[in-house]
């Protein structure tokens, strides 16, 4: 083990509860930062909306027509005028 990391494990072992909760957010989020913004994000209890079920609905149906395959990669740049 480095000595980097065999002093942080030290110094994580005299830390209190309440400062080790905290601790373990922080590296959760250096870890793993879009798991934490996810994790922290608050929910979404916005109604859909008429128009949003209506392409939700689209695009099932056009996954069904499809196989369950999506439009290729390079197709949607082209479509968006990106590609």
């Amino acid at each position: 083990m480095s000595d980097h990391r065999q002093h942080a494990h030290q110094l994580i072992d005299r830390l209190p509860d309440s400062q080790l909760t905290a601790l373990v957010g922080l590296l959760e989020t250096i870890v793993d930062p879009v798991a934490a913004a996810l994790r922290d994000a608050p929910f979404d209890d916005e109604e859909e909306a008429e128009d949003e079920r209506a392409a939700v609905a689209e695009a099932r149906h056009s996954l069904q027509r499809n196989g369950g395959k999506g439009i290729p990669h390079a197709e949607a740049m082209q479509r968006l005028g990106l590609g």
